[in-house]
């Protein structure tokens, strides 16, 4: 079953109050109250605090102990976190998202408007001026730069950027009306993979690990993979755990070479005396924590420890290509370029999926401008780099997981942080800006109802209209083919439980099997 690593207590600041379910954690450890008392949370002597503190936690604070432990408040309250697991049955059990970097264009890859080509060289009208073009020209309707063709029984329309992926059209469910709050890269990133434009808040990757754990603790819950030419512009933020313990981060594989670097000690030092070693550490380090409780950073460090000590067992056979046979190999494309590089990432993550890893996400583009898919300069020469080097990558995940048997519990996400308009930057400038205002993003695998599309932007693709999906409605639809309810999936921070999409978000129930 899954293990479940419940969250640490925390006083973070002298306002949060000890939540019952921690209490009782401590109670059924037999922590003292002088524990955490107030040598702990105010050490800077008696005080004014301190009486407050006494007069919660003293004869009064007992009495009502005793009255809740009779309920069964405290039971109950245990209970409940042991089986926050899963809210409902879940369609899947991972989730391998693959972030297009820089915002491929849909009105160039799979949200065909043939409106684009009748109205070509002319202007967006004055009604739809109100943009904004973050300080960029606003050039003329331009079409689509490759032919779009039908995939499947289905017949989705997806371009020659695409042709591998849409042999798999049948599997897709496109969802061509997604909206984001920023035309920025930085802070789109952020929202696109924290629900918020804001720096500080978990990860998507991190929610899904913090509500249902991992299946395998030899290895991280939640990987991330970049582009050898760079992270995302807003760097950590992207996968971090923010407000909760840093266990539930996203831990960073190499996109080249080795993707765990150190994983062997030295020579001299053998398993038996490593383990010895770490042995110590953690008695130090838990007579240290047990002094300061609520020290999340050191307990998410003891178990960082002993997660690196598993991984030297498992994780180079997780990432070991060469157990695998030529022709899936060559099905990735790797060994050969521009696919070696997403085509080894795409293996990898099926490998991790497939030994139990909640969350792989693997970036396509780094950097900045041309080396991702933030094609201001050229849509031809910028799609058909990028295009080139993960079509065949992304197209062999697919037919790969279902031949293993692992499509149906693995949820494949494909998109970007935005879209991009639906004119050029100029007369004579063949790429488009940014475009929060409607773009599209497909998912496959893992409970969705392949071969459908779902939404629509306006006859040029300039904005969302029709079932109208935000970045909120997007994660929500994840967490729930998860078997996660985003509005019951929350973390208590400062007075507050915090939730993924926070007040908002509703899951597309068109897309689900």
């Amino acid at each position: 079953p899954a293990q479940r690593v419940p969250p640490p207590m925390n006083f973070e600041t002298q306002q949060q109050i000890q939540r019952p379910a921690e209490a009782d954690q401590q109670f059924r450890s037999g922590s003292s109250p002088a524990a955490v008392g107030p040598s702990a949370m105010f050490p800077c002597g008696p005080g004014r605090r301190e009486f407050v503190w006494q007069m919660g936690a003293g004869f009064a604070g007992l009495a009502l102990s005793s009255l809740l432990e009779g309920d069964g408040f405290f039971a109950n309250s245990a209970a409940a976190a042991e089986t926050q697991s899963l809210h409902f049955p879940a369609k899947a059990k991972s989730c391998i998202f693959l972030m297009m970097n820089g915002a491929p264009s849909h009105v160039d890859t799979f949200d065909y408007k043939p409106a684009l080509t009748t109205y070509a060289g002319k202007t967006l009208p004055e009604d739809a001026k109100f943009i904004n073009s973050g300080n960029r020209k606003m050039g003329f309707l331009t079409p689509n730069w490759r032919r779009f063709r039908p995939g499947g029984d289905s017949g989705l329309l997806i371009s020659d950027y695409f042709p591998r992926v849409r042999e798999h059209a049948d599997k897709l469910a496109v969802i061509k009306s997604c909206h984001a709050d920023s035309h920025a890269h930085g802070s789109a990133l952020v929202a696109m993979n924290t629900g918020s434009t804001f720096i500080g808040r978990p990860s998507l990757g991190g929610w899904a690990v913090y509500g249902l754990g991992t299946e395998n603790e030899s290895l991280p819950g939640y990987v991330v993979i970049l582009d050898k030419r760079g992270g995302p512009i807003s760097g950590q933020p992207n996968w971090s755990s923010g407000f909760m313990p840093s266990t539930y981060q996203g831990t960073l594989f190499r996109p080249v070479g080795n993707p765990v670097l150190n994983l062997k000690g030295p020579d001299h030092i053998d398993r038996v005396a490593q383990r010895s070693q770490l042995d110590l550490l953690a008695k130090l380090n838990d007579q240290h924590l047990t002094a300061r409780p609520g020290g999340s950073d050191l307990s998410a460090r003891i178990a960082s420890y002993e997660l690196a000590y598993r991984m030297q067992a498992e994780a180079p056979e997780a990432v070991d290509l060469g157990q695998e046979t030529q022709q899936t190999l060559n099905e990735y494309g790797v060994g050969r370029q521009p696919t070696d590089e997403y085509g080894r990432n795409c293996l990898i993550a099926r490998r991790l999926v497939e030994r139990g890893v909640r969350f792989v996400q693997l970036y396509s583009g780094g950097g900045h401008l041309e080396d991702t898919w933030d094609a201001h300069e050229s849509i031809e020469k910028n799609h058909g780099q990028h295009g080139a080097e993960v079509d065949q990558p992304i197209a062999a995940l697919l037919k790969d997981l279902e031949r293993k048997g692992l499509l149906e519990s693995t949820l494949v996400v494909w998109g970007g942080e935005f879209g991009r308009m639906p004119f050029s930057e100029g007369k004579d400038a063949p790429g488009r800006n940014h475009n929060p205002y409607g773009f599209c993003m497909w998912m496959a695998g893992g409970g969705v109802k392949g071969g459908t599309s779902y939404g629509a932007t306006d006859e040029l693709g300039f904005q969302a209209v029709e079932n109208r999906a935000h970045v909120h409605d997007i994660h929500a639809t994840i967490l729930h083919l998860m078997g996660l309810n985003h509005e019951r999936l929350s973390y208590f921070h400062q007075g507050r439980e915090e939730t993924l999409t926070d007040v908002f978000g509703n899951v597309i129930h068109d897309i689900v099997a």
